[in-house]
């Protein structure tokens, strides 16, 4: 069975979106083991100078680098990666898991993003497009991708 990891910055604070992210993840117990890891968000000031918000990206970077898993196929999810519908998200991950690797870590970074540290490490980068979303939202909406695209891979009918 597939090991996939979410490592996210930030705790989920919110009722509703704790009750998605495990909602999709007892569902994704059915494919593959899943393991979240929180790393903490570092905080700026109010109205930060780039050179702060590139000292918070580089300490959570170091944090999220500390608790990539080794051997891991590594996709930070950044709006520079390339952006993929469910069918190719499920064909992708189908190509990574027939290429032998059996454990895939996904990356979310805090309000600021992934340091550029982060991104180099990553065997492909994945956009949901251009838009903005909260990282805490970000992380139920990777939860559901995740497990659409191993419905879609195991011939389930939740994808339509």
């Amino acid at each position: 069975m597939i090991r996939i990891n979410v490592i996210a910055v930030g705790k989920l604070k919110e009722k509703y979106l704790k009750d998605a992210c495990a909602e999709y993840i007892k569902r994704l117990n059915a494919y593959a083991k899943v393991n979240v890891i929180e790393i903490n968000e570092y905080r700026a000031s109010d109205n930060p100078s780039q050179s702060e918000i590139e000292t918070v990206k580089k300490k959570e970077g170091e944090a999220i680098i500390s608790k990539i898993p080794k051997g891991s196929y590594i996709i930070p999810m950044c709006i520079e990666g390339t952006q993929l519908s469910s069918e190719e998200i499920a064909a992708k991950l189908g190509d990574i898991m027939l290429g032998g690797n059996g454990e895939i870590t996904f990356i979310i970074g805090g309000s600021f993003g992934l340091s550029d540290e982060v991104k180099a490490l990553g065997d492909f980068k994945l956009s949901f497009g251009k838009i903005t979303l909260p990282h805490q939202l970000m992380r139920a909406v990777l939860l559901e991708q995740i497990y659409r695209a191993l419905s879609i891979l195991n011939n389930s009918k939740y994808h339509k």
